[in-house]
Parts: structure tokens; sequence; C-alpha cells
């Protein structure tokens, strides 16, 4: 089923994410495209106007927070499908529990305006890995899986998740109802992918050679995000489909691809090779002095919180992560969404180094000029 016709809010359109699902609902020639987010940029706005595409879609911006209802009403009116991307990532836990909360105010706001379809990005980190750092082969979305939540990331986008899967098949004003699905991606990376930046950054400050933050052993599976993107329309499709909307709606789903298993430092390594990178052989240091420092600096945080904010850089909840096994498999998208990855692995390595190279001699000539 194509989303012809179909008049679809975006939440973070200006995101890393979001730009890419922007482009593929221009591809699906859909009657309108709203795009919500705090900060506007120009030039996608440029992009969108001059893609094919686009002459036979509508393209509406709306400049608001998340968290604001009248943002949220304005934005929502008369909109069929919400794809809600919207998210502060956050992997040192220095971001308050408020701060990332926000999808109830959303799915009232959709109950308000009666949209009918409701996709939500998750995060393979409402899995884990948990404090024990119990790995996970090809899991699936019925492996049993005991997880400890810690950040307040990690907690509210369960949470927020648990609310948009609880609501599926409740009723809305005008008789219809609202169908809603959340995807889980791994890893993602890809051209945009700040964390790959800032990898590529300490390397060239370490004289082109990148710093091992992790265990080869610790594979996990990056997803590029063109194929997550792909996964959101797919789902959007599926909702608007009167026989799939039963089968999916109120699941989730894990979202990955043919991307090769490895650590996150070996991946680091792989797309950053062919502009002559090097790789540590190991660690700095061995995992359990890094562990125990991470513990003290903990500690050090909750003696410092009553007279200001200090958060460490590393932290044991992300230690584990970073050296836990934690692989899934992306088979039942495959079965009931339809999900093929669009890109393989060849075109998103591809993708992915031209993008840092366009920044890495620059980046080597600032630092130069800095010394």
């Amino acid at each position: 089923m194509s989303l012809s016709g179909e008049i679809c809010l975006v939440t973070g359109a200006f995101g890393f994410l979001g730009k890419r699902i922007i482009m593929l609902l221009l591809e699906e020639g859909v009657a309108e495209i709203r795009l919500l987010d705090k900060v506007i940029i120009p030039k996608v706005i440029q992009e969108l106007y001059n893609c094919k595409s686009a002459h036979h879609t509508k393209v509406n911006v709306f400049e608001g927070d998340i968290r604001a209802k009248g943002d949220l009403r304005k934005a929502c009116r008369g909109a069929s499908t919400v794809i809600h991307t919207a998210s502060i990532i956050d992997v040192t836990g220095s971001v308050d529990y408020n701060e990332l909360y926000e999808v109830n105010l959303l799915l009232e706001t959709c109950f308000q305006e009666n949209v009918t379809s409701f996709i939500y990005t998750s995060s393979i980190e409402v899995v884990g890995p948990n404090t024990q750092g119990d790995p996970v082969f090809n899991g699936d979305e019925e492996t049993p899986y005991f997880s400890q939540l810690k950040f307040p990331y990690s907690k509210t986008k369960w949470e927020a998740e648990q609310m948009v899967l609880k609501v599926n098949g409740q009723p809305l004003s005008n008789g219809g109802s609202l169908a809603s699905c959340a995807l889980r991606p791994t890893y993602i990376y890809g051209d945009g992918c700040r964390f790959l930046q800032g990898h590529m950054t300490n390397g060239v400050r370490n004289r082109n050679v990148l710093l091992r933050i992790c265990h080869s052993r610790a594979k996990v599976n990056p997803v590029y995000v063109g194929n997550v993107a792909f996964a959101h329309v797919l789902a959007a499709r599926a909702l608007k489909d009167t026989q799939k909307r039963i089968t999916v709606g109120g699941n989730f789903y894990f979202i990955s691809d043919d991307t090769p298993h490895v650590s996150y430092s070996d991946f680091s390594y792989m797309v950053m090779s062919p502009l002559g990178f090097v790789i540590q052989e190991r660690p700095v240091l061995p995992f359990s002095l890094l562990f125990f420092l991470s513990f003290l600096l903990e500690k050090l945080q909750t003696f410092l919180r009553p007279f200001f904010k200090f958060t460490p850089p590393l932290n044991r909840q992300l230690l584990t992560m970073l050296n836990t096994p934690f692989t899934f498999s992306y088979q039942k998208a495959h079965r009931d969404l339809g999900y093929t990855p669009r890109y393989d692995w060849e075109e998103s390595r591809k993708y992915t180094t031209d993008w840092l190279a366009s920044s890495f001699q620059t980046m080597r000539e600032q630092f130069k000029a800095h010394k």
C-alpha cells in the first residue's frame, strides 16, 4: 500500500534520521509533509524543494517544541500519520529525566486531532545490555532478557515505547482508531553521524590512530541510517493497510541490516581506514581498571551533586554497553513489514566514508593550526 494522499508529520524532522524519512516520503508522493523541530535548517529545506518528487507534495515547516501543547496541536491538526523521531540521545546520563519525557503529550494530541497512525522511533537501549553484561547473539523480539535500565534515556525510551504500544487500537472521537507501533534500530550510522565524527576527531588528535574503546569480541550490528528511514516508511504503509494494520499495530520491531557484526571500535576503523587511519590493538587500560575508574567517577558525581552538576565522561553502563556482544535480527520486520535493507553494506560504507572524507582534511588543518 502506498502513502499517496496522506498527510504525514515528522518530529525531529531536521535530525540525522528525520531528514532521511522526509526524502523517502517525498518519493512516496504523500499529499503533505509537516516538519516539526526546535531548530530549522534552511539548507535542508532548500534540498527538499529542489527534489523532483517535491513538486507533487506540499511541505510545511513548523518551528516548535515537542513539549509545547500549542505547537503540537497546530502541527497535528489534519494529519493522518505521525512519525516520532525527536529525541535527546544521551549515553552519559547528563540529561534530566523530565527533559526526555514528551511522548505522553504527543499521544494526547494525536487523540485530540484524530491521527490514525503513529510510528515511534525507539532504541536498542530499551533492551540493554544489562549491568551483568549478558550477551545476545542474533536475538529477536521473543528473546528473553533481564534488562536493568539505569540512565534516563533508556528508561524513558522504554516507558514511552510501552505507552505507544498500549494505545494501539484505542478509539478516536471521529469513530476511527489509532494504530501504533515502535521500531528499535540498532546502532545507527551513516553520513551525518556525529558519533563517528567524534571518533574521527579523536583519531586526528591522536595522529590518525583511532582509540580502541572496546574489545573486538564485543560484536554489535550497526545499521545504516537510510535503511532505518526505509523501515519507518514501510511501517507507515503497513498501518494504512487494513490487513497489515492488525498484525503490525501494537508491536515493536528490531531494525538492523547486513552490515558486518563487529565491535564499535572495529566498525569505526572499517569506515575510516580508507582515509589512512589505523587503530590501537587493545584498549589503553584494561577493562577492569576502566570499570573501577568509572565507579570512582560516579561516586564523585554523587558527592558533588548538591553543589554543582558533574557528568563523568565515562560510566559503568556505557563501558558495559561498549564491551557486550549484542546483536539482533530483522526477520520479524521482514515478515510483517516487508523490510529488506534498501542499501547494502558496500553502498552504506561508501556513503559514510565519503562523508567523513569531506570533513577530514579540514579537521586536520584546524588541528595543526591550534598546535
